[in-house]
């Protein structure tokens, strides 16, 4: 478990869990993200990460690998379903961005993720191989799932509530 202490934007809380803004980050050319905002996931009220969650902005051959939505629960905490709750909070932040759909990939062996995926509403668009040049971005992963997300224009539903 780490700790963090926050200074950047509103918490946007729920009833399971929190997440804390890290803050927006500019353009990076290595990744190919035009923005991101990353949230530290909390337990309410206690400002005690438990995992993260980011949305990437852009599209590059990059993201095609890597995904826009990216989410880590430490071991400690997992079982809760806290990535998939933490996905549909961002429910509103990716419809005031005007993202109608977005690519969340993870491992074609991370069976707790592809569940989540699943549990999301999530559609399995293909499983593709990583070329070498991407593998070292996507954590050495020979091939990734990618899964499509269609966000509710409503900013609820279409998966799991916090």
């Amino acid at each position: 478990m780490f700790r963090r202490f926050f200074s950047v934007g509103p918490v946007l809380a729920g009833k399971e869990i929190d997440l804390c803004p890290r803050g927006r980050n500019a353009a990076d050319l290595t990744t190919g993200i035009r923005e991101s905002h990353t949230y530290d996931i909390c337990l309410p009220g206690t400002r005690t990460a438990v995992g993260y969650v980011s949305l990437r902005l852009g599209e590059s051959p990059e993201l095609y690998y890597l995904g826009h939505i990216g989410y880590r629960v430490e071991e400690d905490f997992r079982g809760h379903g806290y990535a998939g709750k933490a996905v549909a909070m961002l429910y509103p932040v990716m419809e005031r961005l005007g993202l109608a759909s977005v690519v969340i990939t993870t491992d074609t062996d991370n069976v707790p993720s592809r569940v989540t995926c699943e549990r999301l509403g999530c559609i399995l668009e293909r499983v593709v191989t990583v070329p070498m040049k991407y593998r070292p971005l996507c954590m050495m992963s020979p091939a990734k799932c990618r899964y499509i997300l269609r966000v509710p224009k409503t900013g609820q539903g279409g998966g799991m509530g916090a």
